[in-house]
């Protein structure tokens, strides 16, 4: 079986990028702690957008989808599931949610791990909800003409719980110990776990909770306010990219885990510039339309009612269709399409 030694990473070179992008989230991160002691009440308006935003964007990766107005209801536990997709959005919501409030109490161990998955499948039944694999998986692509091409062989069944639980002691071992940089040691950790794919099903969605669990235990509460999982979800072919390139080599020990770390530390910090972002809007008190025009100029290229609303999350989205309207007949902003495909951009 592959060996794991997570003290070997302490005596790697890292090049600047990645020093770099350490050096950005840890700058990052201590303005977020700021900003937060400023206004808590404001900011908690930013939560429950990336819970709903989380929950359907890890999903959505994986073809698990229902509309809007029903994952919103789904979040906030005002509805039960109606069907399959429903009853995994809803268990990744309770996830979630153990996760926002009890993270500094989870342990990183493979028991806590399969509960997790247990939870993940709750709504269901599934017999292989907390259990590790019972028959071999592949990570395969399908394309076009139908043809499929298997591009990465995960651990047998059998070697599955050994893995596990040696990358769950290595990682408590280098973290505790102090031995490695969290920020290297998150998402070689995931990396591994996706390596290892140790269930039937909901290894993405699980590696996606586990790496918000490891960044909250570690001070990174980024995934708190702005969704990462939606952040992926919007550029994947970059997150399947770089998993590709870091896992040939896997089994022998010779993978090069660093695309993979660039792309979640590169992640990591375009969420922060996000808050940041978002934070201005929040802290400024300023009328409905003031506070639109200023979210729009923040805006490249086409946008939606939605994507303003993620930036000024105290504002209806009613007020802001309203706002929009207005900016579209002072000839600020010009509108294209109509429904569900209405969007907008800045002329001036």
């Amino acid at each position: 079986m592959r060996n794991f030694n997570y003290s070997e990473i302490k005596n790697r070179k890292w090049d600047s990028d990645i020093l770099g992008l350490i050096a950005a989230v840890y700058k990052e991160a201590g303005k977020q702690e700021m900003y937060l002691k400023q206004r808590p009440e404001e900011l908690e308006k930013l939560v429950e957008i990336a819970k709903i935003q989380s929950t359907e964007a890890s999903n959505a990766i994986e073809g698990i989808v229902t509309t809007n107005t029903r994952i919103k209801q789904l979040v906030e536990e005002k509805t039960t599931p109606k069907n399959r997709d429903e009853q995994e959005i809803a268990g990744y919501r309770d996830v979630l949610n153990i996760i926002h409030e009890s993270f500094d109490v989870i342990p990183i161990s493979q028991n806590y791990i399969l509960q997790l998955h247990k939870i993940l499948y709750s709504h269901m039944n599934n017999p292989m909800a907390g259990k590790t694999k019972s028959v071999q998986n592949y990570i395969s692509v399908t394309y076009p003409d139908g043809h499929v091409e298997t591009l990465f062989t995960p651990l047998v069944p059998y070697e599955t719980p050994e893995a596990l639980n040696k990358i769950c002691e290595e990682y408590n071992r280098v973290i505790g110990n102090m031995e490695v940089e969290p920020l290297i040691a998150i998402p070689i950790f995931i990396h591994d776990f996706l390596c290892i794919h140790p269930f039937n099903d909901g290894n993405g969605r699980m590696s996606r909770l586990l790496t918000t669990l490891l960044l909250y235990r570690n001070g990174f509460y980024v995934g708190k306010y702005i969704s990462l999982e939606a952040k992926i979800a919007k550029n994947k072919d970059l997150y399947y990219d770089a998993l590709g390139q870091a896992q040939d080599g896997w089994h022998e020990g010779t993978e090069d885990v660093v695309p993979f770390i660039k792309y979640l530390l590169g992640t990591v910090l375009a969420a922060y510039k996000d808050f940041e972002e978002r934070f201005a809007l929040v802290e400024t008190k300023l009328p409905t339309l003031e506070m639109v025009r200023r979210a729009t100029m923040n805006k490249l290229g086409r946008f939606t009612k939605q994507d303003i609303h993620e930036l000024c999350p105290s504002i209806s989205i009613s007020s802001i269709e309203g706002a929009l309207r207005k900016l579209v007949a002072s000839g600020e902003l010009k509108r294209e399409g109509s429904g569900k495909t209405t969007c907008y951009y800045r002329l001036k």
